[in-house]
């Protein structure tokens, strides 16, 4: 939209926290842009930009009660106070579906469990690739990646899956190695 296309009092599709929400424009910002009230949720907020705004609602899609209309529209056994919760989305399953492969961690876990010494992030990442737990997608550097979920899954404290024994070497947390 352009900023001499909008007028304040007009009602506007505008891009608020990415998603489309209808905006009033309540008045003009002497620093540039306008003041607006969030139609969905009443609260004020600030427009930039026009090019925030999506264009003018229209009359058709916005609704209006006529005074006629009785609160009676609702099925008696329905509580109007409560607002219907959308279901979940499922993924479908078919039958010939992979199940899902393995995140790095978790492969690295399984080559840590197999191991019978401790292992850098390096030897795990080797190993992972060789027995086909996991592979990279085309990082440069899927190594540090590893070490930082590592290091972010120990700071869990008991709940670690990894045990930390030397600088840069780690065995599963469920695996004793003998010293």
């Amino acid at each position: 939209m352009k900023k001499a296309d909008v007028k304040i009092g007009g009602k506007y599709y505008a891009n608020v926290t990415g998603k489309k929400v209808e905006v009033q424009i309540d008045s003009e910002k002497p620093s540039g842009g306008w003041n607006a009230t969030n139609l969905a949720t009443g609260k004020k907020i600030h427009i930039n930009s026009a090019q925030r705004l999506q264009g003018e609602v229209s009359k058709k899609k916005t609704s209006t009660k006529t005074q006629d209309e009785s609160p009676q529209t609702v099925p008696a056994d329905v509580n109007p106070d409560i607002v219907p919760i959308k279901a979940k989305r499922v993924a479908k399953q078919t039958e010939g579906q992979e199940p899902k492969r393995l995140s790095a961690l978790a492969a690295a876990y399984m080559v840590l469990c197999e191991a019978t010494e401790p292992l850098s992030v390096q030897q795990m990442i080797e190993a992972m690739t060789a027995k086909g737990y996991w592979t990279s997608p085309g990082g440069k550097t899927p190594h540090a990646t590893l070490y930082s979920a590592i290091l972010r899954e120990l700071a869990k404290g008991e709940a670690s899956r990894f045990v930390k024994t030397d600088r840069g070497r780690f065995v599963a947390a469920s695996v004793e190695v003998a010293q």
